[in-house]
């Protein structure tokens, strides 16, 4: 049989907060360009990395509804290369622990942006950003 799993809502805030947990304070965004690696244990290829956001000391509040919804995250005022904005990686802010990957858009994606055309030394900004625990 397939399978149908179905959590019930505080199950699935407790794994939206576990997010919290594994980032910690000041975890890090990496967008890139490309395809987005087939998991987050995946080494990146041949992505190129646009900019990196640092999220708020205090990551998030607890999640609401199995929807964790980020605090203020510090814009990049010095994009490091030019690019379209497609996946990002959060990574501990030791820069080398992997968080999680997601997507990346201006609406509707795990991580918004205010352009996801990246300019070199331009400011990148996140305009919000929401995860979303599923039933399965």
């Amino acid at each position: 049989m397939a399978s149908n799993l179905k959590f019930a809502t505080a199950t699935r805030n407790g794994r939206a907060d576990a997010i919290t947990t594994r980032a910690g304070a000041s975890a890090l965004i990496k967008l890139y360009t490309g395809t987005q690696a087939t998991d987050a244990n995946t080494a990146l290829g041949a992505q190129t990395l646009l900019a990196t956001l640092t999220c708020n000391a205090t990551f998030a509040p607890g999640a609401s509804s199995g929807a964790l919804t980020l605090n203020s995250i510090t814009s990049d005022t010095n994009a490091a290369a030019t690019g379209t904005a497609t996946w990002f990686r959060m990574l501990k802010s030791d820069g080398t622990t992997v968080v999680m990957d997601g997507s990346v858009g201006t609406s509707g994606c795990d991580l918004n942006l205010n352009t996801t055309s990246i300019v070199s030394g331009a400011t990148v900004a996140c305009t919000s950003a929401v995860f979303t625990e599923g039933n399965a």
